[in-house]
């Protein structure tokens, strides 16, 4: 039988090596990839219900519009799409957000295919799989994740249109770095990024002078021109969040975080970095190589993955801002390309199959291990409303159909409360969280009606609440939950629902 095993794994690993048959494997390890990581995030966070940015995504898509409060639209687009196919459960959510690393690492894969042998692409693939961008934190949907695979298609699009200066890469190249720009305005450093490669490459003469960086501009700028026309209709008011969620802070603080920032990121990817050095036995001379190449193709690579990531720190400092190494998760496309692409690295096939085989058990130990985890894990106290959020959304519709038999379309109150009841109510309704969303017109709240909910020991919600009610006539109900998904032995939660009808 272990022989069988054996001789099974080892056809499995020539087919990733095999010309005809690779892409295909590839493919097929993404999937199993995907369904790994998106069980093990519905097992070791059932308990903590979804994450606020991930239920405040769910909000934004109710309403398409061509940007919202906080952030550019392609997000809540997607959560749109995706979610008129699926229902709103956690495997759903979680499976959406592991889609995110895997078509990233596709992307790297075919990029990797101008740079390194089939043993090295192999390898690269693997090594990427041990950040825990890929992984861990992508399970938390959200405009962070949706810019690794956007990332990942503007370099490779860039890279191949510079080279080639082929128009319909071009268009392409433009397309997805718009496309970066309406999943969040940090992809600003990777479009400046990619120009500071062009002009520094010793061939600028060539791209300059085709029509290619020309068909970029033009269709990046179609592509954004819609969310442009919003912000200028909407007063810039994602530029408004955003200068308000980041006060100017003194020029020290910026510094030391921006420092933070860099030595966080290389932190997060030091794994596979150790790997290759020690497996290869990398000299000084090598190091020096994979950091600065020498000769042109190589070089290029190099200025496109140092100067998107190394941009945001003379962007922060300037502006007085502090940046976290978490907003780095889009920026290691390159790295394969970076630590395997000298030629005095001496990666040998024996390296590639155990980089692989820890790759592969790793996740499958992890998955193993998942119900220890959620128990690990679990929130100390009382538990989340998001994690009880199913059943409260269950019992507000039903509070709400009990006297009105058309949709719930209106939930305002604690916005912890409101957001995940929200995403799992079967009406799918808006919220009332003045700043996070477009309030309606009292005209139209008052014929649609609403749900305040607040926990029912927090007097400030209450008041708030009763104060938006106002004299419309209402129907208060106090409900406990006693279970949540993951954690039977949670102290109970009580909740206050007001009912309030529609009038004419």
């Amino acid at each position: 039988m272990w022989s069988n095993i054996k001789a099974d794994a080892r056809r499995i690993a020539a087919s990733f090596t095999d010309p005809a048959n690779a892409n295909v494997t590839v493919l097929a390890a993404l999937a199993v990839y995907v369904g790994v990581w998106t069980v093990y995030g519905t097992i070791t966070k059932q308990a903590q219900g979804f994450n606020p940015d991930m239920t405040e995504l769910i909000a934004w898509s109710r309403d398409l519009d061509f940007g919202y409060s906080k952030h550019p639209p392609l997000a809540a687009w997607l959560v749109r799409g995706w979610f008129e196919l699926f229902p709103v459960s956690d495997w759903a959510y979680y499976l959406l957000a592991m889609l995110m690393p895997a078509l990233t690492l596709w992307i790297v894969w075919r990029l990797m295919a101008d740079s390194l042998s089939m043993s090295r692409r192999v390898a690269g693939l693997a090594l990427l799989t041990l950040v825990p961008f890929f992984s861990f934190h992508a399970l938390k949907f959200n405009v962070n994740t949706v810019l690794m695979p956007l990332w990942a298609a503007a370099t490779y699009y860039f890279l191949k249109s510079y080279v080639t200066r082929s128009p319909r890469l071009a268009a392409l190249a433009g397309l997805t770095a718009a496309l970066c720009m309406l999943g969040k305005y940090w992809s600003i450093f990777l479009i400046a990024g990619l120009v500071v490669a062009a002009f520094a490459d010793r061939r600028r003469a060539l791209y300059f002078r085709s029509a290619a960086p020309w068909i970029t501009v033009v269709f990046g700028a179609a592509c954004l021109a819609p969310h442009i026309v919003w912000l200028f209709q909407h007063d810039f008011i994602t530029f408004k969040y955003a200068e308000a969620a980041h006060e100017p802070k003194p020029l020290l603080a910026t510094a030391v975080a921006a420092l933070g920032y860099l030595g966080g990121s290389i932190g997060y990817v030091a794994l596979p970095v150790v790997i290759v050095l020690v497996a290869t036995r990398a000299s000084f001379a090598t190091l020096r190589d994979i950091v600065w190449p020498r000769d042109d193709d190589r070089r290029l690579v190099a200025l496109a993955f140092w100067a998107p990531l190394l941009l945001p720190m003379l962007g922060a400092v300037a502006a007085h801002t502090e940046i976290t190494s978490l907003w780095s998760m889009s920026a290691w496309t390159l790295l394969p390309v970076m630590l395997l692409s000298p030629p005095s690295v001496t990666w040998r096939p024996v390296d590639t199959g155990r980089v692989v085989a820890f790759a592969v058990v790793l996740p499958l130990v992890l998955l193993a291990a998942s119900p220890f985890i959620a128990a690990k894990t679990r929130p100390k106290g009382p538990p989340p409303a998001a994690a009880q959020a199913p059943l409260l959304a269950r019992e507000v519709e039903r509070l709400w159909h009990q006297v009105m038999p058309l949709p719930l379309r209106y939930v305002g109150g604690d916005g912890d409360i409101v957001l995940p009841v929200a995403a799992y109510a079967q009406d799918k309704p808006r919220i009332l969280i003045p700043g996070l969303v477009t309030m309606p017109d009292p005209v139209t709240l008052r014929r649609a009606g609403m749900v305040q909910l607040c926990f029912a020991e927090d007097q400030a919600c209450l008041a708030k609440a009763k104060a938006a009610i106002g004299s419309a006539p209402s129907q208060t109900s106090q409900t406990t939950m006693f279970r949540t998904p993951g954690n039977p032995g949670a102290a109970p939660r009580h909740y206050t629902i007001m009912v309030v009808l529609p009038r004419p």
